[in-house]
């Protein structure tokens, strides 16, 4: 049998983490939060539902998913699952990610946002098409909603994956993993999951501009040591297999 694992990365996120915590129980064999130097009540609330890393300051939350991904594999993870504390991502999906694993264990599962886009904020689905353009181009393959963190990444992968994870790389990280992943064997497959933006959302910790912007860099950075890959770019779009 294998052995799943929900990862939560959360700051600050008293509002949604229990919801979030609970759903995730009902899918998993264990849930982990790691948080991030949270200064309200994220810690205290789901101290005895899950089992909480606790990071003394703001890391930023690259730093969080690798500390959380490595505890996972110390502990006998076979699969990781991430998705958000702020309640974007159903938890009742999870099953659905975790049957597309098995059925493809060597494929990195991405939760991609599709069933419901249409209520995105305008300059947050400008900001997500512009880097699935590039992290499709410089992984080689199709990618829809690049930025997603609901996820699931086999623990075969998540051995193997070597990504720079300090405070500055923030959503840098996640869509670095999809190129990593693409070289090391574990290519995406995309399921598409509903986009939810509960009541009580906070406003995204993504900055449309800035981040973006980071990402481009580093897929740049990809493409000229590679040779801006130009099969990649075709194979991004469709064209070739």
């Amino acid at each position: 049998m294998s052995h799943v694992v929900a990862l939560i990365p959360a700051h600050n996120e008293a509002a949604t983490i229990e919801e979030v915590v609970i759903g995730a129980r009902a899918h998993v064999d264990r849930v982990i939060v790691v948080d991030d130097g949270s200064e309200d009540a994220t810690a205290s609330l789901i101290e005895d539902q899950a089992e909480l890393l606790r990071q003394p300051e703001n890391g930023g939350k690259a730093a969080a998913l690798w500390a959380g991904m490595q505890h996972a594999l110390a502990t006998g993870a076979d699969a990781v699952v991430t998705l958000d504390a702020d309640g974007q991502h159903d938890t009742a999906e999870i099953p659905a990610l975790v049957t597309a694993w098995r059925d493809t264990p060597e494929r990195l599962i991405l939760g991609a946002r599709l069933k419901g886009r249409e209520h995105t904020p305008p300059l947050r689905l400008f900001g997500n098409r512009m880097a699935d353009f590039w992290i499709a181009w410089a992984s080689g393959q199709p990618l829809k909603d690049s930025q997603s963190g609901f996820r699931l990444y086999p623990a075969a992968l998540l051995r193997r994956l070597e990504l720079r994870h300090h405070r500055g790389r923030g959503f840098v990280f996640e869509s670095e993993a999809l190129i990593v992943a693409e070289r090391l064997g574990f290519p995406v497959r995309v399921i598409p999951v509903r986009c939810i933006y509960p009541e009580n959302h906070r406003p995204s910790h993504y900055r449309p501009t800035a981040d973006t912007l980071r990402i481009i860099a580093m897929v740049a950075g990809h493409l000229l040591r590679r040779g801006m890959r130009p099969l990649g770019l075709l194979r991004s779009r469709g064209l070739l297999r």
